[in-house]
């Protein structure tokens, strides 16, 4: 097996909803990476921005996005991670997904919804996690606003190796993303990648980016230039993550607890 896993991180500007330029910028970008990585990670709602016309714009897995990204990750031979608006019956999901090279699809819908920006007005919760399974790795999948919640993070039992934070994270707030980031690699003894977007929406916000890799330890590995749309490359390894818990196995002294 291959310890290492080639990943990149896309930090973009995304086209206030329009899903269609989105996904053709979007593919232009996988093009480019094709044999290069085995995972990349898009923002959240990478095809539409923070927008809360879920009714409008949301769309079922069955719908053109999810057959983009499964004939992406086919095509290119690649993992494709990060957000897009579901919709299941009458009700909308800030939506994650996981799509392997193999043409599945895995997903998680956004646990703690952005109340100061009314999400809930508009979405439904999710109430589980993710986790899975690719090139010898575990990987889990939270959405933005999830970062802030550490129990909601918590890495039970070492239940994943990476944790893949997809956002769109104003930079009003990019101190409070680069130090939470940092504190779930550490607390968590395992890899944290944080993919957030560039640019401006039609709201007004900006956004820095701040798009970046944590090792176990809290050391940053990689990063984007803030402001600017960049692909951040980076190689990890996971026989890194098993030493450092044989080491240091502070999950063996980790509280008990459940979530209702």
């Amino acid at each position: 097996m291959n310890d290492l896993l080639r990943v990149a991180l896309v930090q973009t500007d995304i086209v206030w909803e329009d899903k269609e330029r989105n996904r053709e910028r979007c593919a232009q970008v996988l093009e480019r990476l094709s044999g290069r990585c085995d995972l990349a990670v898009l923002p959240e709602m990478f095809t539409t921005g923070f927008s809360m016309r879920a009714e409008e714009l949301s769309e079922p897995v069955s719908g053109p996005t999810v057959e983009a990204l499964v004939s992406w990750a086919r095509q290119y031979r690649m993992a494709l991670a990060g957000s897009f608006m579901a919709r299941e019956g009458e009700r909308c999901y800030n939506r994650g997904f996981i799509v392997t090279p193999d043409g599945e699809a895995h997903y998680y819908d956004k646990r703690h919804l952005f109340r100061m920006g009314e999400e809930g007005l508009h979405f439904t919760a999710g109430s589980r996690h993710l986790v899975v399974s690719y090139r010898g790795w575990n990987i889990a999948l939270q959405v933005c606003y999830d970062l802030r919640f550490p129990v909601w993070c918590r890495n039970v039992n070492n239940e994943y190796d990476l944790l893949l934070v997809v956002a769109n994270w104003p930079q009003s707030r990019a101190y409070a993303w680069r130090s939470l980031l940092i504190a779930r690699a550490i607390e968590n003894a395992a890899y944290v990648c944080g993919v957030n977007r560039t640019g401006n929406d039609s709201t007004a916000m900006v956004y820095r980016g701040d798009t970046m890799a944590v090792g176990v330890k809290g050391e940053i590995l990689a990063e984007a230039e803030p402001f600017a749309e960049q692909v951040v490359e980076v190689v990890l390894d996971l026989s890194k993550v098993r030493r450092f818990r044989e080491k240091f196995p502070v999950w063996k002294d980790a509280d008990n607890f459940s979530l209702e």
